[in-house]
């Protein structure tokens, strides 16, 4: 789609369109035969008002991120449910805005099932998980968890500029925004109604192997077209890390089946090397002989954030709903911090240099 000085001129557009914003749209001689006359004819014209809504709501909010990923199953929501635990525990106002619609696991992760959203003067209010951490997510508004969202383009769009222009956030330093996997209608949609405001970037999740990476270069391809900076890409699942005292250790006998001999592992270990107990084990999962994701990011050019191993600790806390950052039992927990300072000093020293 391309844009005139009348507004966006679809592709399949007859020669000499006046553009979808035009008086004349959908009228005029050149309109006669265009499969988008009617739509032109009847929508619409000027600039659309809720626009002007979400730009005053979105007025306090010093930074918005997108997490995205190429494909579900990567760990997306987990990123960014840690994301914002993490912030929020570093003293910064939080909002945590969940725009997969048809998949909605931040209430979970977030442990705010059951949930519901309240309505006051000042607009729809965010549920808090702490003083300087709210969340708002299409969950909130399910009458069961299991019920399935079964919507078309249009009604998701109308939910996510719904969020957008309603929701009284107050004032925030961080405005993280889970969307769904891919490129679809909810992604052109949150960077529209955003764009104007200002966003700051986006955050990819992928994990290793190429079947993730090769929809990765898409996302990353998408942004790079609706001019959305890649704040960089986190490599999740990025081998399997947990104690060696963790693990379960088992025979498989010719037949198939599986002899347990844990216990008499620990028992050698602790007669024989109690030290090797306190070692750390890690194993790869997915592929990574093609370079992982720091050689697409390397490829693409756009940076690469670092690596979260799949840590048995972070599977926990998410099923949970808190923070993994809380106790030292995770070990993923280090790398992750360590990404999430990066991406604040980087943060910050950009908005230093805005202010300068």
């Amino acid at each position: 789609m391309e844009n005139g000085s009348n507004g966006e001129i679809p592709e399949d557009a007859n020669e000499h369109c006046p553009g979808t914003q035009s008086e004349s749209a959908g009228k005029s001689d050149s309109c006669a035969g265009c499969p988008n006359q009617e739509a032109c004819a009847t929508a619409p014209k000027g600039p659309d008002p809720d626009l002007v809504a979400i730009a005053e709501r979105m007025a306090t909010v010093k930074h918005k991120i997108l997490v995205l990923s190429g494909k579900g199953g990567v760990g997306k929501s987990t990123i960014s449910a840690q994301l914002s635990f993490a912030l929020a525990a570093m003293d910064f106002q939080v909002g945590l805005l969940d725009i997969d619609i048809c998949g909605p696991s931040i209430p979970k992760m977030l442990g705010l099932e059951g949930q519901d959203i309240h309505q006051s003067n000042l607009g729809w209010s965010p549920i808090y998980v702490e003083s300087n951490l709210g969340v708002m997510s299409i969950g909130f508004m399910l009458p069961h968890p299991d019920e399935a969202v079964i919507w078309r383009g249009p009604r998701k769009n109308g939910i996510i500029k719904q969020f957008l222009k309603d929701v009284y956030w107050g004032e925030l330093d961080f405005l993280v925004v889970d969307a769904p996997p891919g490129t679809s209608d909810e992604h052109i949609s949150i960077v529209q109604f955003l764009q104007a405001t200002g966003i700051d970037g986006a955050i990819i999740v992928t994990t290793p192997q190429q079947v993730s990476l090769i929809d990765v270069r898409k996302e990353v391809s998408f942004c790079k077209k609706v001019g959305i900076n890649v704040l960089g890409v986190v490599e999740n699942m990025s081998g399997l890390s947990q104690p060696l005292s963790a693990f379960q250790f088992k025979r498989i006998t010719m037949s198939g089946e599986e002899e347990d001999l844990t216990e008499w592992v620990m028992s050698c270990l602790k007669e024989k090397a109690p030290e090797v107990l306190n070692l750390v084990a890690c194993s790869e999962v997915f592929d990574s002989s093609g370079g992982g994701a720091a050689k697409m990011c390397s490829e693409m050019g756009v940076p690469f954030l670092g690596k979260v191993p799949l840590d048995p600790q972070l599977c926990k806390a998410a099923e949970e709903g808190r923070s993994c950052f809380s106790d030292n039992k995770c070990g993923a927990s280090a790398p992750l911090k360590r990404i999430i300072e990066k991406l604040v000093s980087t943060q910050m020293a950009e908005r230093m240099d805005d202010v300068a």
